[in-house]
């Protein structure tokens, strides 16, 4: 008797650290406009608000007109576009041991604008952003990244024509890496880049034919609703404060 509840005793802690492990916070919604859904690692889904728990495998999804910001653990942020699709795929951050740091994130569509946190600073090689052509490292910095597949017809641009279908990239502060099967692109601040496949390489574009992600003003000022006017603002305002 005492064998089989000693069993049962370490298939139950077994089993609680595995739910333990699946329930890893990894941050929090502080800023909403519009639907913002999640897709949990267990395959249900979830309707987003402020204060919303982002935990490690969450799919984030925003719709139409909807802006959505998240605050991580380690204080970086990240802000989502309209209809752009987020993975949470990796998220490890223990103040006091810097050798468990992880964080990856799969941008599977849509635009987004990231500001660096801790684990980017004291560990950089820890922090990979995965998209459909190439995949971005960070070296403590501010960058915006926007995936064209057909679907940018409303981003203005100085030649007034839809951008081009491919990663556009900007750099606000410090430096990004972007590796694919073509090459390595280092983007420094005030640079832009575009990689147009997951073959061709990365490559730095000239200012005016850059194509910043921006996100409005009022992305970071908040009512008690979460809601704040984002959705009317307009394309362009102001990058992420």
């Amino acid at each position: 008797m005492r064998t089989s509840a000693l069993i049962l005793a370490g298939l139950l802690l077994a089993a609680s650290g595995g739910l333990a492990h699946a329930a890893n916070s990894a941050g929090q919604i502080t800023h909403l406009s519009g639907v913002l859904t999640a897709k949990r690692a267990d395959g249900s889904a979830k309707l987003f608000s402020v204060k919303s728990e982002v935990m490690e495998g969450d799919t984030l999804t925003t719709e139409q007109d909807t802006y959505a910001r998240i605050k991580f653990a380690d204080n970086s942020e990240v802000v989502l576009r309209p209809n752009s699709q987020l993975k949470v795929a990796s998220y490890s951050f223990n103040q006091a041991k810097p050798e468990s740091d992880s964080v990856i994130l799969d941008m599977l569509r849509g635009g987004l604008r990231s500001v660096t946190g801790l684990i980017g600073r004291r560990s950089r090689d820890a922090v990979r952003v995965n998209t459909v052509t190439a995949t971005i490292g960070i070296r403590g910095t501010h960058f915006g990244a926007l995936m064209c597949q057909n679907d940018c017809g409303g981003i203005p641009t100085v030649t007034g024509k839809p951008p081009e279908n491919g990663l556009h990239l900007d750099v606000t502060d410090g430096a990004i890496v972007v590796k694919n099967q073509g090459g390595e692109q280092v983007i420094a601040s005030g640079q832009f880049g575009f990689v147009r496949s997951p073959t061709a390489p990365p490559v730095i574009v000239p200012p005016q034919q850059g194509v910043p992600v921006t996100m409005p003003s009022s992305i970071a000022q908040n009512s008690g609703s979460g809601r704040g006017g984002i959705g009317k603002a307009k394309e362009g305002e102001c990058a992420v404060q």
